[in-house]
């Protein structure tokens, strides 16, 4: 069966490479009786359609790198066999929605199915259990996951550089094709399905980060989510990626991006904003960055636990049964329990330091504690992995043969797979869980130990315990994991101080119990109420408030491969064509122009901000057209510009947004009425002056009617946040002053009150119109936050009814960003092509192509078929004209 949204998506991996094709299309899931897709006559779907499905169920698509099933072949029929895994968060997620919401998984199978079944598994997987397998070859598997996610992705992530060849695996490009073409694969998966109106896509962790990429591009509206479940490093760290600015455009094609911990949001964000320029700002509570007209929303919310599985298994009479061998084996003695991955970054060696340390220091302690420290098989291989595992077993024998006895063992290493309900008995017995990784992204452990602590009413009944006793529980958290600033009762510790991490472990073992109590009590309340079905519906609810906007913006592509984005504005909002104002230009007999100078006609990267001889020549062959009346509108001084256009005699300039104004190089400077006291900059500039000394790279420029403070060349980071300091000091110091303070780009300006590019604007239109030469044609070009008042202003005063016509309004914004304009142009050398266009219609024709002209058109008159009226079918008569 044709698929309803399948596309072909190969030009989008920018020639990267040959990325291999799904076996074959998956029918779509029916969601409304007999009705698999809807395919127009030739077989193409509509992404961006505004209507929805009538009787449409509500559906999450959740996209992982594994799915949610369990796999092994029937020994007897050699059948593959599935069930869910009840421990999957991808399960557990459910509980977060509605009863009535369809939930579609689509992932990788933990087993490899040969090439022959692939097509009988994946339905069996779809029919019975929601799941769409994307099964990617053996060699692609390999590179993708073991190969960019383990080598390369999950090191840095969690802050390790490969410095040598021993310590880490080097950036390898054919290991990031690998990692784009799994990610295409998973996103063509998704769109042999999708609903683009009505689903919504979750995508989980940092194994698909550029997989949005894929999705936005094929349905720019896309309801789009991801979460990151491991760290994100600090800047100075993921800048050493090669890759690094298309996994950050691949994140940014999202509508909600979900972290752990505000640490790890802000590193993204800086990131962002180092790498690819992109400020972010809080309204009511939501962080949002704007990204090319769409607004991309940050979430904090760490992932909880599912409460009803845990204590289904608290309630097993195994368990129980456990519990009380534990019990009676360490009777008399406080067990400390560990529960971590065999992993370089879990911190184990670092532990079992700190435990020698404590009954180094504490000698009493010999016989009375004891360190019980699961193993998890580790999650990948390689020789940092078995270095981790040798040492902790060297060290585990050094501390037992010291303080150890026949009878006594003070670390008891379980390096084993370890049963759910045993591992939930050591849980209940331990007086003190500690989790003392250097680098975690989330880790759930000291959770399931609150848990586990509080019991159930069965468990008590089991174990003949009351059910209104106490609960009490200590826990030892490195402050580098995710779950640390969620536990606020828990002993914060940095694992890399082992006699930090030795006194907490102490204070932990001799803590009194009616402080263990209130320290548990607090704990519980807050996993109890934030388990995972919160965190789901949560999560879902911020995506959708994300989404709610799709619709009430025009949207389009562009960037090519995985520089792909979406422009999202507001529907009247387009590019300016230059036949279209040209032709304006033309018919026209008045005309206003108004020119913003930095980021308009000279680019603002330019280190050499003077004009050139071609903005010189075009502006000149403007201004002598005497239809025209030109202007600089700038926040420059009057100095610059008037050295910069001396050239131009007739060219009229706006200096210091408006506080002097000049018509043409014969006129006297005039300057605004608005405000002559400027005592204020006296209060100003020892202000700026301090921020100056304090920020390297910031600097002030000084005006006759204004003072600028510059951070372009200081620390993005450092001068963001000084120039938001310096404009609360400023505004402080001159709340009883005639002067505003304003934050642009890259600055911080104080001027008179009142003053700004739009004054001017409404004061040429009025001289014009007062003079008896009311404009036909108005145009206005800027970039800048300040040339939205002039946008704003020659709006109304075009509308006013004194003027005799309504004239042809311009208003273009270079960029494509939010404005009051109602045209964008991309950039100055766009703006230059423009002005190119005017100038040239400006220039007199030479008197002998211009009667040839009259000539040619008279003779195309002539032969030419009498023209018919497109209303009436009649031939066009001197009546229509």
């Amino acid at each position: 069966m044709a698929s309803r949204s399948y596309a072909n998506l190969l030009d989008l991996a920018g020639g990267l490479l040959d990325i291999p094709h799904s076996q074959r299309s998956i029918p779509r899931i029916m969601t409304v009786p007999g009705v698999i897709s809807d395919l127009d006559a030739s077989g193409r779907y509509d992404g961006d359609s505004d209507v929805s499905s009538s009787g449409y169920r509500e559906r999450k698509i959740l996209v992982a790198n594994m799915l949610p099933l369990q796999a092994k072949r029937d020994i007897d029929t050699g059948k593959w066999c599935f069930s869910l895994d009840e421990d999957s968060i991808l399960l557990q997620l459910k509980d977060g929605f509605s009863s009535d919401t369809e939930v579609v998984y689509v992932g990788s199978l933990k087993v490899e199915i040969e090439a022959h079944e692939q097509e009988a598994v994946a339905q069996k997987l779809q029919e019975d259990f929601n799941c769409i397998p994307t099964f990617l070859p053996h060699d692609l598997m390999k590179n993708f996951y073991l190969g960019f996610c383990k080598q390369q992705l999950w090191p840095l992530f969690h802050y390790m550089l490969p410095m040598f060849p021993d310590h880490g695996e080097r950036f390898d490009r054919t290991l990031w094709k690998a990692y784009v073409s799994a990610n295409k694969i998973f996103a063509d998966k998704v769109m042999e399905i999708i609903n683009p109106d009505d689903d919504y896509v979750w995508v989980q962790d940092y194994h698909l980060m550029v997989l949005p990429t894929f999705l936005r591009k094929r349905y720019n509206r896309v309801k789009l989510g991801f979460f990151l479940h491991s760290p994100f490093p600090s800047s100075e760290i993921y800048r050493t990626l090669p890759v690094r600015d298309e996994i950050l455009r691949g994140l940014l094609n999202t509508d909600l991006i979900g972290f752990h911990t505000f640490d790890y949001a802000r590193h993204f964000l800086s990131c962002c904003k180092r790498m690819l320029g992109l400020d972010y700002e809080s309204k009511r509570g939501h962080i949002g960055l704007d990204y090319f007209g769409r607004t991309v929303f940050i979430k904090i919310l760490p992932v909880g636990i599912h409460m009803g599985r845990l204590e289904s298994v608290l309630n097993l009479q195994s368990t129980s049964a456990k519990l009380k061998e534990i019990q009676e084996e360490f009777k008399g003695r406080k067990v400390i329990l560990g529960v971590d991955d065999m992993d370089i970054f879990k911190g184990i060696s670092l532990k079992l330091l700190a435990v020698e340390q404590l009954l180094e220091q504490n000698r009493d302690l010999k016989g009375k504690v004891v360190l019980i420290q699961i193993v998890n098989p580790a999650r990948s291989s390689g020789k940092g992995v078995q270095e981790a595992k040798r040492e902790t077993y060297l060290i585990a024998q050094r501390i037992n043969d010291t303080y150890g006895s026949n009878h006594y063992q003070p670390v008891i290493l379980i390096d084993r797979p370890v049963p759910r309900f045993e591992k939930s008995a050591y849980y209940a017995v331990a007086e003190c869980c500690i989790v003392n990784a250097v680098r975690d992204g989330m880790n759930l452990v000291p959770y399931k130990y609150i848990v586990c602590r509080q019991g159930t009413a069965q468990m008590d009944k089991a174990l003949s315990r009351k059910s209104d006793s106490p609960r009490t529980s200590t826990i030892v958290v490195s402050e580098f994991i995710g779950c640390s600033p969620s536990l606020s009762g828990a002993i914060r510790v940095n694992p890399w101080n082992i006699d930090s991490v030795a006194d907490a472990l102490y204070s932990a073992v001799t803590m009194n119990d009616s402080e263990k109590q209130l320290r548990h009590e607090k704990h519980y309340r807050y996993i109890s109420s934030h388990d995972v079905a919160y965190w789901a519906r949560s999560f879902m609810q911020d995506l959708e408030r994300a989404c709610k906007d799709h619709y009430t913006k025009r949207c389009w592509g562009m960037g090519l491969g995985l520089g792909f984005r979406v422009v999202s504005l507001s529907p009247g909002f387009r590019k300016l064509s230059v036949d279209h104002i040209v032709s304006a230009y033309k018919r026209t007999g008045k005309r206003a122009i108004f020119l913003d100078y930095d980021g308009t006609i000279v680019s603002k990267s330019s280190i050499n901000k003077t004009p050139s001889s071609e903005v010189i020549s075009v502006l000149n062959d403007m201004c002598n057209d005497p239809k025209n009346t030109v202007f600089i509108v700038s926040g420059r001084s009057r100095d610059s510009l008037s050295n910069w256009f001396s050239s131009c005699k007739k060219i009229g300039l706006a200096a210091e947004h408006g506080y002097f104004l000049r018509w043409n190089k014969d006129s006297e400077w005039e300057t605004s009425h608005l405000s002559s006291d400027l005592d204020w900059k006296k209060i100003v500039e020892p202000v700026m002056q301090l921020y100056t000394e304090a920020t390297d790279g910031s600097n002030i420029e000084t005006k006759e009617s204004a003072l600028v403070w510059h951070h372009q060349d200081a620390d993005p980071d450092f001068g963001s946040c000084q120039a938001k300091e310096l404009l609360n000091h400023l505004e402080s110091v001159l709340a009883n002053e005639p002067a505003v303070v304003t934050r642009g780009q890259h600055i911080v300006e104080v001027k008179p009150q009142g003053l700004n590019k739009g004054l001017v604007t409404e004061k040429i239109l009025s001289t014009m119109v007062n003079g008896g030469n009311p404009p036909d044609f108005v145009m206005c070009v800027g970039d800048d936050i300040s040339d939205e008042d002039m946008f704003e202003s020659i709006l109304r005063t075009v509308s006013c009814p004194s003027l005799p016509v309504v004239p042809e309004i311009f208003a273009c914004t270079v960029g494509q960003k939010p404005s009051k304009a109602k045209y964008y142009l991309d950039d100055s050398a766009d703006v230059m092509k423009l002005l190119h266009g005017l100038g040239a219609s400006s220039k007199p024709k030479p008197r002998n192509l211009a009667q040839f002209q009259v000539s040619f058109e008279s003779t195309i008159e002539f032969f030419a078929p009498e023209p018919v009226c497109m209303a009436c079918g009649s031939i066009y008569s001197a009546v229509h004209k």
